[in-house]
């Protein structure tokens, strides 16, 4: 192992996303900045006993028809191990790096999931009180583990260098590559595949949310559900999918000639200390993980033109994180153009960070910052522009990518043009 005294400048060489939008990252733009909404009535089971009817859930999703991984592999995994594993396929084809080429050692992987496996907990716990102990799958806890995509990813694709997973809630994708970041600028890895993925749109998770009254009830009109920073927000949607990058170390990258698509420039984090799963209202928190990401970037606020938000469609989420972006960018908050993808595509907890840090890495390379859709009337204290509906063409040389999450976690990234 290699031990840098000078941080080495990271490029991002792939990406992927599986998510309502689409199951790739153009298709996923393309119908991102056309201000296409994913949310619909829930299809994998009926919700009609529920008390929120739609999600923002991935359709036509067949994981053995898109990935050369055997079926019998395949069916040892959870969906959101699935997601995880076509996304990071495909991410690595287009960085083009082969399984077996290389040095494995040099190669890792770190992708972050909110739940896990929640999908095979509700199957095996209906098995094991309809049928009894014994017809419980001796797959259950592989399946389920939240280190599960990780550690599939590294087996199948011979990643045998840095292999973890983090779990910080609806910021544990933007940890996982902010965490990839600092291991290759450290000179602990020269390749890292990282992002996050999620799959709970399940009767237990769309029962448990919503029990919390955190989600949306716009049952009648679905589309119209997620409206970050608007007057009639109600709640975020709940959403599924996957976003995975390859980070590599820039000379590594420019030796093999890869293309380089954007760099990462900085990663922040900070905690609230406030709330298990309320935001400090003034933001406070998240302000310092903005900060950080971006003195960590070594630029002013100034030198930031697109800011992707977390902008769950919350009444108290959307309000402190506004706050919190005129607090750090003071007069400059009201040049910058702010958007919430999860407008379009629900929120998809701990692997929204990674589709959200490819809808920044696609606003660098389209020069385009995404709509906020539904976004009719801002509500109170929430003064910013929010780019509604439709997408803007504009210069952008940096973007930065915000995640909160449930436990006070607040995580921050700072991408630039390349």
């Amino acid at each position: 192992m290699t031990r840098s005294t000078e941080l080495r400048r990271v490029a991002v060489t792939g990406g992927s996303v599986i998510s309502t939008l689409g199951h790739s990252r153009q298709e996923f733009w393309e119908r991102c900045a056309a201000g296409k909404s994913g949310v619909s009535r829930i299809g994998r089971f009926v919700p009609d006993e529920f008390k929120v009817h739609f999600a923002g859930e991935v359709k036509d999703f067949d994981a053995a028809a898109m990935v050369d991984v055997p079926e019998k592999e395949l069916r040892r995994m959870d969906r959101f191990v699935q997601f995880a594993v076509v996304a990071a396929d495909r991410a690595l084809k287009e960085a083009g790096l082969e399984r077996d080429s290389g040095d494995a050692t040099r190669r890792g992987v770190l992708v972050g999931s909110g739940i896990g496996g929640l999908h095979e907990i509700e199957e095996q716990h209906r098995t094991l009180f309809e049928r009894g102990p014994r017809r419980v799958s001796p797959f259950m806890i592989p399946k389920l583990m939240v280190n599960a995509a990780s550690g599939n990813i590294s087996y199948l694709y011979n990643l045998k260098g840095p292999n973890s997973a983090v779990a910080t809630a609806c910021a544990s994708a933007t940890n996982a590559i902010g965490d990839a970041f600092r291991l290759i600028q450290h000179g602990q890895a020269d390749v890292m595949v990282t992002g996050g993925s999620e799959a709970a749109i399940t009767p237990m998770g769309v029962s448990g949310f919503a029990r919390m009254n955190a989600l949306s009830n716009r049952n009648d009109a679905p589309s119209l559900a997620s409206r970050p920073f608007d007057k009639d927000r109600d709640g975020f949607v709940l959403g599924e999918g996957a976003g995975i990058m390859i980070l590599e170390d820039w000379e590594h990258a420019l030796k093999r000639g890869a293309t380089i698509l954007a760099e990462v420039l900085g990663y922040g984090m900070s905690s609230d200390a406030y709330h298990m799963t309320a935001p400090d209202p003034e933001g406070r928190g998240a302000g310092r993980a903005m900060t950080f990401a971006i003195a960590d970037a070594g630029l002013n606020v100034e030198d930031i033109q697109y800011v992707n938000a977390h902008g769950t469609s919350t009444p108290l989420g959307d309000k402190a994180e506004t706050a919190a972006i005129k607090t750090v960018f003071g007069h400059h908050a009201k040049k910058l153009a702010v958007s919430s993808t999860k407008s379009q595509i629900g929120h998809l907890l701990g692997a929204s960070g990674g589709v959200e840090t490819i809808a920044c890495l696609m606003a660098l390379t389209e020069q385009a910052a995404p709509p906020t859709i539904n976004l009719d009337e801002p509500g109170e204290g929430c003064d910013l522009d929010y780019v509604p509906h439709e997408a803007r063409p504009m210069p952008i040389k940096a973007v930065l990518n915000n995640s909160f999450g449930f436990g006070g976690h607040n995580a921050c990234l700072v991408l630039g043009k390349a």
